[in-house]
């Protein structure tokens, strides 16, 4: 019994190597995309200082070599991002994705020149802090000979339990809230995105591990359930195509922003999805709507993933408060550095209106000449 304790006791320290690839996987997925929408922006700002914005219904960026650089880096971060959930937890995995935003913020100061606030900065260190978090205590990767064991875990009454109700409120979404409140609502979309994520996340993981036993001489291509997971991630992916590129169409939704963090929101946190609203991007800056949906969509996926990998299972409790901790750590960072840009901006158009105000109530322009002096002596 003394040896037995020991054994689980020892079951829970360090990472395995499955871990750690995944680990790897995810931080480098999280560096490429976090680097592709500042390369992006940069094509963006080029192709519209020589032809129409994207902003305004132009497609001058698709003739842009840089703005190109930038979608094939995100590629190649989703593709990392897809090969992440083949070796790690979806716990472990999923909430590292806003570490993109950290890199988004950083390269936006440097190359973008904006400004990134003091509380800017507290918010990365609350990103960098709780993904540290869940790396130390995530659960070790359930050891998996086929995917027709996957499937096993998917036809468990509890998963396709939380699958059916997944299903049943996303059809109550689109076809009784989005005609009513999609277009004044954003929750509304990103109910359904977040939702149909949990279920694309759980294929996409699937899918990854047939691929990985498949290259590893174990086909499971042979299988129906590896193309039955196929379909479920193609079903998945362009549901999420169709209303997330819905978010900066809705009237009054966005507030019009120079771009700094819209990596989660123009994207799904998921590996393969390729999704990207130009227009937003080049327009709008999404300050509140993208810690909204990252809790939702983490959240959902989380709970996803216990369900039917039973992550949980391998864990004693501490390690699973200890993860809750790190998450919310991450999203009030995630919200701070929000928030902070969008405070920025306020205060900066705020002072700059009063500053004009005062000019034209004092009579004096930009390098201290009375304006109305000199009017006065043209009259003159």
């Amino acid at each position: 019994m003394a040896e037995a304790g020991e054994e689980e006791a020892y079951s829970y320290k360090g990472m395995s190597a499955d871990n750690i690839k995944g680990l790897v996987l995810a931080l480098s997925s999280s560096f490429f995309i976090g680097a592709s929408f500042i390369v992006k922006k940069k094509g963006l700002k080029k192709a519209g200082a020589s032809g129409i914005r994207a902003g305004v219904g132009g497609y001058s960026y698709l003739y842009e070599p840089l703005w190109w650089v930038g979608m094939i880096t995100m590629i190649v971060g989703e593709i990392a991002n897809f090969a992440a959930y083949a070796f790690a937890p979806a716990i472990l995995v999923t909430p590292l994705g806003a570490l993109s935003i950290i890199i988004s913020a950083v390269l936006a100061h440097i190359i973008l020149r904006e400004k990134l606030h003091i509380f800017g900065i507290l918010g990365c260190v609350l990103c960098v802090v709780g993904s540290t978090t869940i790396v130390l205590h995530a659960p070790q990767e359930r050891e998996i000979q086929s995917v027709l064991e996957v499937w096993d875990l998917a036809t468990e009454p509890a998963f396709l339990f939380y699958a059916a109700l997944v299903i049943t409120a996303v059809f109550v979404l689109i076809i009784h809230f989005i005609p009513q409140y999609g277009q004044t609502h954003i929750m509304v979309y990103i109910g359904v995105c977040s939702l149909v994520g949990s279920l694309s996340v759980m294929s996409v993981k699937a899918l990854g591990i047939a691929l990985k036993l498949t290259l590893s001489g174990m086909n499971q291509l042979i299988y129906p359930q590896s193309w039955a997971f196929t379909i479920v991630v193609i079903t998945c992916v362009i549901t999420q195509m169709n209303y997330l590129n819905k978010f900066g169409k809705g009237k009054g939704l966005l507030k019009p922003r120079s771009f700094f963090f819209t990596s989660k929101v123009q994207r799904s946190a998921i590996a393969g999805n390729l999704i990207e609203n130009i227009e937003a991007l080049d327009t709008f800056n999404t300050a509140v709507v993208s810690p909204i949906y990252y809790v939702m969509f983490t959240s959902l996926t989380i709970l996803a993933s216990v369900i039917m990998f039973k992550d949980w299972d391998r864990q004693n409790p501490t390690q699973i408060v200890t993860e809750m901790c790190g998450f919310v750590t991450i999203l009030s960072g995630t919200f701070l550095l929000h928030k902070t840009k969008d405070l920025s901006d306020g205060l900066s158009t705020s002072m700059s209106m009063r500053l004009s105000k005062q000019i034209e109530e004092d009579g004096f322009g930009q390098e201290g000449v009375p304006l109305r002096r000199q009017e006065s002596g043209r009259l003159t």
